[in-house]
């Protein structure tokens, strides 16, 4: 039975292989588009996604180099693909509840703070934290990888930053994550290297689109999908 995430190679193929894509799109476009690129992340504050392997460090840098881009081809390369099948039974509760903390087997996972803040401490500068806590994030500094928009965030304004499936659950399901166990769903679904914390408004314009249909402005989306594919894939049915 094929493995879900080995079906998406010629959408990310396009992401990687496409010098225009990888320094710039218009939102929701899919192509270049003549968009300027968005300004990078600060300096040190951003890993580039081959080079980030189970997603613990903060932030996603673009390709920029001849070397970078040449990887990405090269891990991109060979995948077998089929079609998006049906959304039919899709339930967000089939990966569990929202940013559970009790999914063994991915990093961040059973350390007493729940993923999505796990995601704002990660990726997030001059945080702050509610008095007694230090899991609770109620200010930070954001650089959006999305958008390229530093964004100041407080709490009290939760929606302006959302954490974003870079594989999308529902994307997911209609790739056949149907067919896995609740267990692996859940892991899925809190896994550190298919999230990201982004403005809410990109997040939403993205939807449950896949990369033949969304791409961001800044680059560095594609390899950064594959890499979650490729975690996520059955190393037996994905070649």
């Amino acid at each position: 039975m094929p493995d879900p995430l080995c079906k998406i190679r010629p959408a990310l193929s396009a992401v990687v292989l496409s010098t225009a894509v990888l320094v710039g799109c218009v939102p929701g476009s899919g192509s270049s588009g003549g968009a300027e690129s968005a300004p990078g992340p600060p300096a040190g504050r951003a890993a580039v996604p081959l080079d980030n392997p189970d997603g613990t460090k903060p932030g996603l840098a673009p390709l920029t180099a001849e070397t970078e881009r040449a990887a990405a081809r090269e891990v991109v390369e060979g995948l077998k693909v089929k079609g998006r099948g049906p959304r039919t039974g899709y339930d967000r509760d089939e990966f569990g509840y929202a940013w559970m903390d009790t999914a063994d087997g991915v990093p961040l996972a059973r350390n007493g703070c729940d993923t999505r803040n796990d995601l704002l401490k990660l990726h997030g500068q001059n945080v702050r934290f509610r008095a007694g806590s230090d899991c609770v994030v109620v200010s930070m500094t954001l650089h959006d990888p999305y958008t390229g928009k530093t964004i100041e965030w407080r709490k009290q304004d939760a929606a302006e930053v959302q954490i974003d499936h870079v594989v999308p659950l529902s994307y997911s399901w209609q790739m056949g994550s149907s067919r896995w166990s609740e267990s692996r769903r859940r892991q899925f679904a809190n896994d550190a290297l298919n999230l990201l914390p982004v403005e809410g408004r990109a997040n939403s314009a993205k939807g449950d689109s896949g990369p033949a249909s969304w791409l961001p402005p800044t680059a560095g989306y594609g390899a950064r999908m594959r890499s979650a594919s490729l975690r996520w894939r059955s190393s037996t049915n994905c070649r």
